[in-house]
């Protein structure tokens, strides 16, 4: 997959077909999508491509909502897309002054005169431009005019997209991951940096690699104890996680992510490691002392070990 990050780097894509949208999450309502592009692009001897934007239009938009929450950061949103076999990701960056392009600047200029479209693919309540002002009647008169076809996606599936969307926040925010994995098609993704911490878990045989995702408009799921595969330095090992605030602990005021991980004794502060969801166990609780902790952790990991081996995975 080739990646633009800007309009005057792209060099002659053969017969464009272009879908446009956010796609976060990239879950299998749009892996639906995008097989139909790819299909539609082979079909016309031409290429995929995804017109993406980021940041996020909300984000520039409205700056000070600070309750914007994406299923994907960058980095993980490009390798789904590979994945999916997309063959051209352009993520335009998206400003105050391109929401402003209208309808016709936007079709004309981008679409035609820098992409060279040839098939644009839309969902059935597209809307464009300066205040939204363009929609499929634009497109047919546009597409017309400028020579390319648009193929519109039916209500109903558009419309089960956005559910699956909202679906798979409301389920990762009530901790249901298996929901939203089978939403997603994959399993939900977290991807940090380990930091220091204030080494508790360890003094109770339960050290902790504490995680500072770089990123604040990731979603996390919801607070508890989560079986977790985890990717470190290329090799796999799986644990258990906590995300929330550590009431058991006197200093509990910021919200921590810690994962233990089975069988593994090495130092990795500063690495980037991947994390995957895979079973949320229980609400994080208070405990009077670490003892009453440490049994309820040998318990949780006695559970997600069960679990593991459940699903044909031994630890």
């Amino acid at each position: 997959m080739k990646i633009h990050k800007n309009l005057e780097s792209i060099e002659k894509i053969n017969n464009p077909v272009l879908t446009t949208g956010t796609f976060d999450g990239v879950h299998l309502g749009h892996i639906s999508i995008l097989n139909r592009l790819n299909d539609l692009s082979k079909e016309c001897n031409g290429e995929s491509v995804l017109f993406t934007f980021f940041p996020h239009p909300r984000m520039v938009l409205f700056p000070d909502d600070k309750n914007i929450k994406l299923l994907n950061t960058q980095p993980e949103k490009i390798k789904l897309l590979e994945k999916a076999g997309v063959k051209h990701l352009i993520v335009f960056p998206f400003t105050k002054e391109f929401s402003r392009f209208s309808a016709l600047e936007y079709v004309r200029d981008i679409l035609v005169n820098k992409i060279g479209i040839k098939k644009l693919v839309i969902g059935y309540d597209h809307h464009f431009g300066r205040n939204r002002e363009g929609n499929i009647n634009n497109l047919n008169e546009l597409s017309s005019l400028y020579n390319f076809d648009v193929e519109e996606i039916p209500a109903q599936e558009i419309d089960n997209i956005n559910i699956s969307s909202t679906k798979i926040r409301t389920a990762l925010n009530e901790g249901k991951i298996e929901d939203a994995n089978k939403l997603l098609g994959y399993n939900y993704m977290l991807n940090g940096i380990v930091v220091q911490g204030n080494k508790v878990g360890r003094s109770i045989g339960f050290p902790t690699a504490n995680i500072k995702i770089p990123d604040a408009y990731k979603l996390i799921p919801a607070d508890g104890v989560y079986t977790v595969k985890v990717t470190v330095q290329k090799e796999i090992y799986y644990g258990m996680l906590n995300i929330g605030y550590k009431p058991t602990l006197k200093d509990n005021s910021t919200k921590s992510i810690e994962v233990n991980l089975f069988d593994f004794d090495k130092e990795i502060y500063d690495e980037i490691i991947n994390i995957e969801f895979l079973r949320w166990h229980r609400n994080e609780n208070k405990f009077n002392t670490l003892n009453e902790l440490q049994q309820q952790l040998k318990d949780d990991k006695k559970q997600a070990l069960n679990y593991l081996q459940t699903t044909g995975i031994h630890v």
